[in-house]
């Protein structure tokens, strides 16, 4: 993987802002130091939830309008980078967990839609990987990628349809942030650096899956 400015930029953010969220931001009064991994579990929602399977129900609800191969690439690269992202936040969520709700899994309806989510990618990267017609790949994909994204807002909605631990958004409050300021820069920063990073991460891919779908075309 060639590190273009971007990817120069996004690492230096990445970098720069896990610094500071370690060094320079204070322990929560309440958490201690198990709040930090907020600064890495939230961001990587946004990118992998919001970000970049948003980026896959629109570029897969083209594809199936327009039959334009550029899209069904993009959508794919977004779907694997999104995945990875959303791994880390399954991740982090339990390691956050363990020290505040006392284990590290329950099956609190945001966690389980979200490993809901994270299965239903993991079958759409299988799937590619099993169809060789172009054309049948990205069309199944194109679907099953549709109907996972559409599961998103419901994950997002669901601190307000059920009884659930995760707390309500305490950044984007119709009021204030519910942080003090020196944590409300470190997240908003951790934001803009992951979401730099998937930006690289998805251009990368996208230069890959064009030169394999350019090398497959060669042999046929």
């Amino acid at each position: 993987m060639k590190f273009s400015k971007l990817g120069v930029v996004a690492v230096i953010a990445v970098i720069g802002v896990y610094i500071r969220a370690i060094y320079f931001t204070p322990f929560d009064a309440l958490q201690g130091p198990a709040q930090k991994i907020l600064y890495v579990h939230a961001p990587s929602a946004w990118v992998g939830l919001y970000l970049a399977f948003g980026l896959v129900f629109i570029t897969s609800v083209l594809y199936l309008w327009l039959k334009d191969p550029k899209l069904d690439r993009v959508a794919s690269s977004s779907a694997e980078v999104g995945f990875v992202f959303t791994s880390v936040v399954l991740i982090t969520g339990p390691l956050w967990a363990k020290p505040i709700w006392g284990a590290y899994w329950t099956w609190d309806a945001r966690l389980t839609l979200t490993l809901f989510l994270w299965f239903i990618y993991a079958g759409y990267i299988i799937l590619r990987g099993a169809i060789d017609d172009f054309e049948m790949r990205a069309r199944f994909s194109a679907v099953l990628g549709i109907l996972g994204a559409l599961l998103v807002p419901f994950i997002h909605l669901s601190v307000y349809f059920f009884r659930t631990m995760h707390p309500m958004p305490v950044l984007l409050k119709p009021s204030a942030p519910s942080m003090p300021s020196d944590m409300v820069i470190t997240l908003v920063s951790a934001f803009c650096a992951l979401t730099l990073l998937y930006a690289w991460l998805l251009h990368e891919r996208y230069l890959l899956a064009t030169e394999r779908d350019a090398a497959l075309e060669g042999r046929s």
